[in-house]
């Protein structure tokens, strides 16, 4: 039963991990973007595919697509905010960091679409871009100090056209390494090569 269990509470700690990645966040069933110390919550549409249905992170379809992007905090109301999407064509992945979007070597060329900087006294950013292919994609929300030198980021991966084979892979790989070592620590090996015939040379 031990050993059963054990993988389950590993994969129960470490879904975190797996779903909730790069720089988006679940609470509280929202879907929120942390952009330096402010938070935003994020939704994504495919009005003519999904109709009115939300998407949190992956984008199913390879079709027009709405970003929606709600402020809680109103400091960001007052300074302004831009939002590009990058082709990812180095598989940086789920977990893309600035350092990693400062170290392609064609940031322009790998841009499919840049919302310049504007303020929103409504507190909303709302975006539309029509994608032409599937592929791993990275979105960068910046908002930029008014005043003093400070650049606040959200870097985050998404998928558009979903993921071929999701997270059960990873999922599986996690769970299969958790019960081998749960086997190995508690004596598992041990026992086997104890059991294990030896082969004996007869004169």
């Amino acid at each position: 039963m031990r050993v059963t269990l054990f993988p389950l509470f590993f994969l129960a700690l470490c879904s975190s991990v797996v779903f909730a990645h790069g720089g988006v966040a679940f609470e509280k069933d929202n879907c929120v973007i942390n952009i330096g110390f402010l938070k935003a919550h994020f939704t994504s549409y495919q009005p003519s595919a999904r109709g009115n249905k939300e998407f949190c992170e992956d984008i199913p379809d390879v079709a027009k697509s709405v970003f929606v992007i709600d402020y809680l905090h109103a400091f960001l109301n007052q300074i302004p905010v831009d939002f590009p999407i990058i082709e990812d064509v180095n598989n940086i992945g789920v977990f893309a960091k600035w350092a990693d979007i400062q170290n392609l070597p064609n940031i322009e060329g790998d841009t499919v679409f840049y919302q310049p900087p504007m303020r929103r006294p409504d507190g909303v950013m709302t975006v539309e871009y029509n994608f032409k292919k599937p592929g791993s994609y990275i979105g960068i929300v910046t908002a930029q100090h008014p005043t003093e030198d400070k650049v606040y980021r959200a870097v985050f991966q998404f998928q558009v056209g979903g993921r071929p084979y999701g997270y059960a892979p990873v999922v599986l790989l996690l769970v299969a390494l958790a019960q081998l070592a749960y086997w190995i620590n508690g004596g598992g090996l041990k026992r086997f090569r104890q059991r294990r015939p030896r082969n004996r040379i007869v004169q």
